[in-house]
């Protein structure tokens, strides 16, 4: 894998939330406060729109209002990486190039899922991507059946030979670890990094196999950054203990998924109403108890710990 720096992203990666308000609509100055929030959390960059942000919910015109908020606030203090997946080559195109305008310059496109496991269809698409596009820079976000393709390591390395655009990986296909290995031991120059997604729920075990970071949902950048920290600074059992930490609440938002992203920001000071647009469980009370409890716990393990720093706005 190619070993250039100049270009390369490394570390936590969280990925923008959409918040909404109680009618559904964009809630701007909620927005403001996430992107405050994650700023506090000593991240590396920032992902907007990801699935955690619901994108397959928005319209263009609410993409590129939230698109230019974001940019307005980061205002070029950490890198951006945008999203533009889409279900045609055409649709992505214009969402890549929607990201151009507003000055990023790498987008994380998925392997659709409904071209199967055929590279040479994934082959075409990003072909067809890179083309419309020049000089953009793909993240390939290899997500599992059915939100997406979940290529096999010999697809992903067959597709990033034919495709020099694509220059990062977001492996997400179950179990991860094994691709990344075979990713970092096999892929062609022009990958320059590879990042592990599913909420962060297997990333010491893609750090130790050589991810370069992670691309979680946001409520808990703070403690995903400390365990990047940690990893990096090659002491284990602590990344491995702050890592268990995390564990309680993303077995949650693995079944509640962005009503938990939002209940867990809200108690963290970033009000928001709650409302989602995609599909999704209801929390019952019992379980919205359960959620503040773990919450607190992990506040309260902050206060004893000198390796994570609780973000709280005010």
């Amino acid at each position: 894998m190619n070993s250039e720096s100049q270009d390369m992203y490394t570390g936590i990666f969280p990925v923008i939330p959409t918040l909404f308000d109680s009618q559904g609509d964009l809630d701007l100055a909620a927005q403001k406060r996430v992107i405050e929030f994650v700023f506090a959390s000593n991240i590396q960059g920032l992902v907007f729109p990801g699935v955690a942000s619901e994108s397959p919910y928005l319209s263009d015109a609410e993409r590129t209002t939230l698109l230019t908020q974001l940019v307005r606030e980061v205002d070029s203090r950490l890198p951006i990486i945008g999203g533009a997946s889409a279900p045609t080559a055409e649709e992505a195109s214009r969402n890549a190039e929607t990201l151009r305008q507003h000055g990023i310059e790498t987008a994380m496109i998925m392997a659709p899922a409904q071209l199967g496991e055929h590279a040479e269809a994934h082959i075409a698409f990003f072909r067809a991507i890179a083309q419309n596009v020049p000089d953009l820079r793909i993240m390939l976000q290899n997500a599992p059946s059915p939100t997406g393709a979940g290529l096999n390591a010999e697809e992903l390395i067959a597709l990033i030979q034919a495709v020099p655009s694509i220059r990062y990986v977001k492996e997400e296909r179950l179990p991860s670890g094994p691709t990344i290995t075979h990713l970092k031991e096999n892929a062609p120059q022009n990958l320059l990094g590879i990042f592990g997604g599913g909420g962060a729920r297997h990333v010491i075990d893609e750090l130790d196999r050589g991810a370069d970071g992670a691309m979680p949902a946001a409520e808990l950048a703070d403690l995903h950054a400390a365990i990047f920290k940690a990893h990096q600074q090659k002491k284990g059992a602590l990344a491995r203990s702050l890592y268990c930490q995390s564990l309680p609440l993303l077995t949650l938002q693995a079944i509640y998924r962005m009503r938990l992203t939002k209940q867990v920001l809200r108690k963290r000071g970033v009000e928001n109403s709650g409302e989602v647009r995609a599909a999704l469980p209801e929390i019952d009370p019992s379980t919205s108890a359960l959620i503040d409890t773990l919450v607190d716990d992990l506040r309260d393990y902050s206060l004893q710990s000198e390796s994570f720093e609780w973000t709280q706005l005010d």
